[in-house]
Order: C-alpha cells, then sequence, then structure tokens
C-alpha cells in the first residue's frame, strides 16, 4: 500500500509504482477470464437498457395486439408476447427502467447510511460504538424480505418505498465491513507516524483513513446490487411494486403464471434474464475481490 506520508513526515512515497505493478495483474485478469468480459458486457447491456430501451426494441411496451397473444418467442418477437399481445422483450427492457432505478436507491442508502455507521463505530469506538452495533446486530436478526416487507408496508406500494425497504435491509453488511475496514486500518503504522508527525485526526480520517475504506465497500456494493434485484423482484413479485401497466421484472414473473403450463415463456424469460444479471454482478464482485488482495 502507497500513501504520500510528505505532510506529515517530509518524505514522498511515490505512488506510481504499486499501480504499474497492479496494471499488468489487472490486464491479466481481463485477457485470462472471458467469462468477466461477458459478465461485464451483459452487465453494461442491461445498464444502458434501463436508461435507453429503445435502442434495443422498436415495440412499446404497453400497446396490446389482440391477434398476437401468447405467441412463442421467434425472430419477429424475441420473448413471445403475453396475454394481450405485447412484445415481452420490450416490457423486460422498459421493466429494467424501474427496477435498477430501485435497486440503485437501495445501494446509496446502503452504502451511505452503512458507511456512517460504520466509519463512527470503528473510528471513535466507545459508547458510540456498542450502541450503533448493537442496532446493527437487531437489524440482523431480522430476515432481509421480511423486514423489507414490514417497511414497505408502511411507507406504501411503489418504486420508492421498495428501493427504501430494501436499502435499510442491506445497511448492516456496509456498516460491519465498513467498521472492521476502519479498526484494521487504524492499527497500521503510517496511521501511527501521520499523527506523530502532527496530523489531526480530522485529517488522518480524510487522507488515510477514508480513501483506504473504499475497497471492500465497492466489492460488497456491487455483490448486495444482486441482492438487492432479487429482493426488489421478490416484492414486485408479490405485488408491491410499481401499478399496470407499468412493468417491472417481478410483475412480469408473477403475470406469467397463469399461463406456465401453455406459455413457459412468460415467467422462464424474464426470470433467466434476471438470473443472467445476478450471476453477471456476482461474477464482478468475485473478479474486485481478487483485485483488492
Amino acid at each position: 500500500m502507497s500513501v504520500d506520508l510528505a505532510p506529515e513526515l517530509g518524505t514522498r512515497v511515490v505512488p506510481e509504482v504499486a499501480a504499474g505493478q497492479r496494471s499488468p495483474r489487472r490486464l491479466g485478469l481481463l485477457t485470462a477470464r472471458p467469462g468477466l468480459i461477458l459478465a461485464l458486457l451483459f452487465v453494461g447491456f442491461v445498464l444502458v437498457s434501463a436508461v435507453v430501451p429503445g435502442w434495443f426494441t422498436r415495440y412499446d411496451p404497453n400497446a396490446t395486439a389482440g391477434p398476437d397473444k401468447l405467441l412463442a418467442p421467434s425472430a419477429e418477437h424475441w420473448f413471445g408476447t403475453d396475454e394481450l399481445g405485447r412484445d415481452l422483450f420490450s416490457r423486460v427492457l422498459h421493466g429494467s427502467t424501474l427496477t435498477i432505478q430501485a435497486t440503485l436507491g437501495a445501494i446509496v442508502i446502503a452504502v451511505v447510511v452503512g458507511l456512517t455507521l460504520g466509519v463512527v463505530s470503528g473510528f471513535f469506538g466507545g459508547w458510540p460504538d456498542s450502541v450503533l452495533m448493537r442496532v446493527v446486530d437487531v437489524l440482523l436478526a431480522i430476515p432481509r424480505l421480511l423486514l423489507a416487507l414490514t417497511i414497505v408496508t408502511a411507507l406504501g406500494f411503489g418504486t420508492l418505498p421498495i428501493a427504501v425497504a430494501v436499502g435499510v435491509g442491506i445497511v448492516p453488511g456496509f456498516a460491519r465491513i465498513t467498521r472492521a475496514r476502519v479498526l484494521s486500518i487504524k492499527a497500521l503504522p503510517y496511521i501511527e507516524a501521520a499523527r506523530t508527525g502532527g496530523a489531526s485526526w480530522t485529517r488522518v480520517l480524510v487522507r488515510h483513513i477514508l480513501p483506504n475504506s473504499w475497497g471492500p465497500v465497492l466489492v460488497l456494493a456491487v455483490l448486495d446490487f444482486g441482492v438487492a434485484i432479487l429482493a426488489i423482484s421478490a416484492l414486485s413479485f408479490l405485488g408491491f411494486g410499481a401499478a399496470p401497466p407499468a412493468a417491472e421484472w417481478g410483475t412480469l414473473i408473477s403475470q406469467g403464471r397463469s399461463y406456465l403450463i401453455t406459455s413457459p415463456w412468460l415467467t422462464l424469460l424474464p426470470g433467466l434474464f434476471v438470473g443472467l444479471t445476478v450471476f453477471s454482478l456476482n461474477h464482478i464482485s468475485r473478479s474486485l475481490e481478487e483485485l483488492q488482495r
């Protein structure tokens, strides 16, 4: 780990050395793992389609066509059509907008709140640490889905309540990993050297502890992005998502249950799309974790 301690010690450690040593490893990780490249491309496609779904489909997701109802997947309709003749692929892409928005909202809430709790708990210690960690322990003792159901029932249905409910459920993980990281960094020799050189605790926190705590948080954020997608899809599946005709991934899977025998693509293809997204995010998070070692 290379850290510039010039303000405190009068010396300078060149960070380019460590960066130069890691860049071939990062390049090798990409070239040696085509699965990682495919995962990045697929996640990129999902994110872009969530912003501009019209780039990838010419069908209106809410346009009905009676003669075209329950058509099997084909070159004309890649995912087939639903019971109202709507193009399912178009509904999946447009549904990704609401699902990704809710997921991003949940991750932002979890990162901001969890990072704040973890930094305060690990940096100050004492009674703030005891109180905050007991709150985190209580949240950890409650199953995430049950906690999310309780919160969304109190707040109401829709994309924003789901984002808040899922975000609160994954806060404890960010708080725990941030606290552990802060405690480990506080014990390193260069922190003591910075303090000996006259740096205040505020300067140490901003210049050294926070920048070096982002690695595990980033990995967990990518991993929990997939967890949040599953949780949001589950809540949408149960009917807590956006009101029809808006399409969310969980809503599409739920609507296809009535036709599972005669038209299985209505449930299987949206479910496969969600599964591939989560699997790709998990693969990316594992690769990021290796880069942090």
